[in-house]
């Protein structure tokens, strides 16, 4: 067994040397703004004026056409006033580039590009206006008059860092940038990497001034799939983080893959882009994109949008492609429709600009696998680890921490070996399932019954007779239920299935020692499953689709309500519905509406999809495993769970229960269009009298109380209103002068920030008052929340302190401990292997892990910090070897690898103890037994490994079923897209296309440096 894993992550040497560089700077030229804005905002109107300058675009080509550029974000308005532990530069610059760069940018190329800049500020149509050419011209003479000088700054210190009152690294805004740059520049420099049949050679990617790391790409590599061409690149990000509590920042090192978009659509003979969305391209140009620009070797980014008015793609001219398409030599710049229709020949080697698009997972299957597994990113790993500088080191190696073997609770799934014992398992487990049913009808407070067991009922709400039969088998296999409920005994028939009505379903039955299960059939009828159509009489669009919303909702309400749907008794639906790639446009799935409609009558609802032909999925085996998925899934709902019974015995205190708190947030691209967002929070607690069940509890923010989990999530469907302005199609340009969609500002974002952060602290105050009285730990995710709860930011915690709001942070209640978690969000966990004896392959071990010197002295990150490994499910049997890269010869002499294979890798957990009552703590004293963080952090990471679920989950349970709730906040969200812990797999990660929202790229300390980050695309890094 792996007793070490290893981290890709680096920070200085204890008592080592400073790492600094040399640096000239070039300030931001202030001067300039006024006149610029004037020019920007020629001819809008009072209410549509900006109040910034747009310099994004300007400083991607900047970092496109001079190569050795870093351009920095200017200065923002803080969100609130910065805590007095905080720690500010004095002084920060627009641009750095190394000192020995020579002439990093001509004036010659410096106007120009200024030129083609001013050609892109005014509001749309403004250049064919005889004042705004006026102005341009002028604002162009004045600019080219005081161009900014640069100036030497030297001894810039990379990874040093002041430390907060709470003993955390505080790293200077611009080193984010400053040092992943650095080492970029020296990973760079080495000779290419070598791999059997070939060598990686890398290149920059352009990073805006808010992305906060540097990124490194392979050329484009081609491997034969099924007998066609795939063509895919090897990246590496490179970033900078803190830990809680850790006094050096480091840097940490992520591998993925690239997959580029090879093959066209058969029946469009084009690629498939999504409609809705902008696509990234990336660019390299064989010459430089302007004459007299010094040459560069790094990659640009243009994006391609649909532009309604001719139903094709163009390049987006508010982005850095409508500043590099004035300036690039005539004929060079790729023509989008040759792109998109011929898309492998621009791929590679050739003349002139060469471009790739990246591929989605909309755009269909890809036979490139994602990511690396352990053994080669190790390879790769020390590869680049020679261009670390001396002073610079990795992280200590993790050792194995309490607990036995992988630290698995002591009611851990078992894993039977033979038939024999499988059937066993089968039998106990549908059992338990069956009894915890039962339990939650007497906690909820479910329909009454006359005499004998709980009565539970549940509803089938299908569309295809195939799906009908599969779903019954699979309700009664769910429950381990005998015979087919009746339905040979009275005869029931196919046209008695069909024929069902709301009040006359076909009601099949089952009595079973511990409850009575009653599943009512009945065919979703009269257009309640099919798709949206927004009445065309009704304008504008939004409006319309909109208001179908509402109609379908009352219409599915009405109709349970007269099945006897009740919303005093919470019950179940699976609802059978056409899968969504069937609904055009994607706005008019009616799963929004179903979900509404079916909450209000009190019905929770799972979805299962419709088989198809055209996704290959219409097999028995395909639609046995959905129905079943979605059963368990469902019944999960209902609210009583097994809880991990934690191995800790007396040094945890008797009966505590695990509360978990989640922010939904409402995204750009999610139902509503303004930043909003919901605190929700979730308790379960263990059964006194049912061991190793919890009942699991939502907090009612309104009420102020705890309510059952399936009332909880039927109470969040009053939040889900839906706004008219959210449903209509964004503008081709996003958010132009002539866009549909209001604009938020940078002033009214803050605003509302500022205001979000003010009712979760009053949330936060509430929910911490409910749970006085009874040992708690309060479990949060760093990357979902710490932007509306700012405690959880690294430059922010104290130990064994808590702060909600403004008031200054105090100690801890007597019950209560505080752990915080953070996982893959913003490449924040570092990538990792354990090691493995030397000569066979770097692993995957599963486990508890710690430090692997145990601290003395004073306190330090080892004794609050650690980190969780879970097992891999039997669904992702890769081996550790896996060889992406390589090309060999086979036994028939063909050429074979395994780049068609999709590496999985498990998180690597952070698990910090931020609050706890140890030593001579108050709370220590009262409670007569102080607290082991150690041993609070391994029950978090048992709460992983739930017994109901086939595998460990990516978060620990309460705060899986925290995050799970905001399916029925964002129900426009499909069931396959609402992950609320984060990819459990890095390979999962198929996000090119969906910007992120900025909290889970942000470093901690960038709220509290008064700036901003704007979202980052997504790729499809594995």
């Amino acid at each position: 067994m792996y007793q070490h894993i290893r981290r890709s992550a680096y920070h200085l040497a204890e008592d080592g040397e400073p790492w600094t560089e040399d640096f000239r700077a070039l300030a931001f030229p202030e001067h300039w703004h006024a006149d610029l804005l004037e020019l920007h905002n020629h001819g809008r109107d009072e209410e549509k004026r900006r109040l910034t300058l747009p310099t994004r675009r300007f400083d991607g080509v900047l970092q496109t056409l001079a190569p050795d550029v870093i351009v920095r974000p200017r200065p923002r308005i803080p969100v609130e006033p910065m805590p007095e532990h905080s720690h500010r530069i004095a002084e920060d610059f627009w641009m750095y580039v190394p000192a020995s760069a020579s002439d990093p940018l001509p004036d010659r190329s410096l106007s120009r590009l200024l030129d083609a800049w001013l050609r892109t500020l005014g509001p749309y149509g403004a250049g064919q206006d005889p004042g705004f050419r006026s102005a341009l011209l002028a604002s162009s003479a004045d600019l080219k008059k005081n161009l900014p000088a640069w100036q030497p700054v030297t001894g810039v210190e990379l990874l040093g860092a002041p430390v907060t009152a709470g003993g955390t690294a505080a790293p200077e805004s611009r080193q984010f940038q400053l040092a992943t740059d650095a080492l970029a520049r020296r990973i760079l420099s080495l000779d290419p990497y070598p791999f059997e049949g070939g060598e990686l050679r890398f290149r920059a990617v352009p990073r805006g001034p808010r992305d906060q790391g540097a990124e490194i790409m392979s050329q484009p590599l081609c491997r034969p799939v099924k007998r066609k061409e795939w063509w895919f690149s090897v990246i590496l990000n490179i970033s900078l983080h803190t830990a809680p509590f850790d006094r050096r920042p480091r840097l940490q090192l992520h591998w993925g893959v690239r997959r580029w978009a090879t093959h066209p659509r058969a029946a469009s003979k084009r690629l498939n882009l999504p409609y809705r969305e902008a696509t990234t391209v990336y660019l390299r140009p064989t010459i430089p994109w302007l004459p007299g620009a010094p040459a560069t070797e790094r990659y640009a980014l243009a994006r391609l949008r649909r532009d309604r008015a001719a139903d094709a793609f163009t390049w987006s001219e508010n982005d850095t492609a409508g500043i590099l398409r004035g300036l690039s030599p005539a004929g060079n710049f790729p023509d989008p429709e040759q792109l998109l229709t011929e898309p492998g020949s621009w791929i590679g080697e050739g003349r002139g600009v060469r471009a790739a698009v990246v591929h989605s997972t909309r755009m269909g299957k890809h036979e490139i696998g994602t990511g690396f597994m352990p053994n080669q990113r190790a390879q790769l790993t020390e590869w680049a680890e020679q261009a670390l500088p001396d002073m610079v080191v990795r992280v200590p190696d993790l050792r194995r921490g309490r607990g036995k073997g992988i630290g698995a609770p002591e009611n851990r799934r078992p894993k039977p070996r033979t038939d024999e014992a499988k059937k066993t398992e089968l039998l106990r487990e549908t059992r338990a399932r069956r009894a915890n049913l039962g339990a939650q009808v007497r906690i909820s407070g479910g329909r009454p019954h006359r005499s004998g067991p709980p009565l539970v009922e549940v509803r089938l709400l299908w569309q295809s007779p195939e799906v009908r039969k599969e779903a019954v088998a699979q309700f009664a296999r769910a429950l381990g239920l005998d015979g087919d409920g009746g339905a040979s005994a009275a005869a029931v028939t196919d046209r008695d299935f069909d024929e069902a009505r709301p009040g006359a379903p076909v009601v099949l039955e089952w009595r079973t020692e511990e409850l009575t299960l009653r599943l009512r059939c009945l065919p979703l009828t009269d257009g309640l499953g099919d798709r949206l159509v927004p009445d065309p009489a009704v304008s504008p669009k939004g409006a319309a689709l909109a208001t179908a919303i509402g109609e379908r909702r009352r219409a599915l309400r009405s109709w349970l309500r007269a099945d006897g749907a009740d919303p005093d008794h919470p019950e179940l639906a699976l609802v059978e519905i056409a899968h969504r790639s069937t609904f055009r446009p994607s706005t008019a799935d009616p799963k929004f509406a179903v979900r509404l409609g079916c909450a209000d009558a009190g019905v929770l609802t799972q979805f299962v999809v419709t088989p198809s032909t055209d996704r290959q999925i219409d097999n028995a085996d395909s639609i046995e495993h959905r129905a079943h998925s979605a059963w368990l899934d469902g019944l999960r709902q209902l609210g009583v769970r097994v809880l991990p019974q934690h191995t800790l015995g007396d040094d945890l205190p008797e009966g505590l229960q695990y509360a978990a708190v989640w922010m939904v947030k409402r995204r750009k691209d999610g139902p509503t269009r303004l930043p909003k967002h919901l605190p929700v929070a979730v308790l379960a607690t263990p059964l006194p009298d049912a061991v190793g069940l919890a009942a699991v509890r939502g907090w009612d923010d309104a009420a102020g109380e705890w309510v059952p989990y399936p009332r909880f999530l039927l109470g969040l469907v009053k939040q889900a209103e839906i706004d008219p302005e959210a449903c209509a199609e964004p503008d081709p340009q996003d958010g132009g002068p002539h866009s549909s969609t209001p604009r938020v500002t940078g002033k009214q974002w803050r605003a509302n920030l500022a205001q979000q952060r003010r009712e979760t602290a009053a949330f936060l105050q509430r929910l911490l008052h409910s749970l006085r009285g009874q040992p708690t730990v309060l479990i949060a995710h760093a990357q979902n929340s710490r932007r509306h709860w700012p405690w959880l930011q690294d430059g922010r915690i104290e130990r064994d302190l808590i702060q909600t709001g403004h008031a200054p942070a105090g100690r801890l209640d007597d019950e209560l401990r505080l752990v915080r978690v953070r996982g893959c969000g913003g490449r924040e966990a570092a990538q990792w292997w354990g090691l493995a004896e030397p000569g066979k392959p770097q692993g995957q071990p599963a486990g508890f892990w710690t430090q692997t010197v145990p601290p003395q002295g004073e306190p330090s990150a080892g004794d609050r910090t650690f980190y969780s490994t879970t097992e891999r499910p039997g669904t992702h049997a890769v081996s550790p070897a896996l060889d992406r890269l390589a090309t060999r010869v086979n036994a028939a002499g063909n050429l074979t690898s395994q780049a068609g294979t999709s590496a999985w890798n498990p998180t690597l957990l952070e698990i910090a103890v931020l609050g706890c009552h140890a030593g001579d703590d108050q709370g220590a004293r009262a409670l007569g037994n102080p607290d082991e963080a150690e041993a609070l952090a391994l029950a978090v990471h048992q709460l992983r490994q739930a017994p109901d679920y086939a595998a460990a989950l990516s978060l620990p349970l309460p705060l899986h079923l925290a995050g799970q709730a905001q399916a029925y906040v964002l129900p426009m969200l499909a069931e396959s897209d609402v992950s609320p812990g984060g990819m459990t797999a890095e390979s999962a990660v198929e996000r090119e296309g969906r910007s992120a929202t900025g909290d889970d790229l942000d470093p901690d300390l960038m709220d509290a440096a008064g700036l901003t980050t704007e979202p980052e695309r997504g790729d499809d890094d594995g």
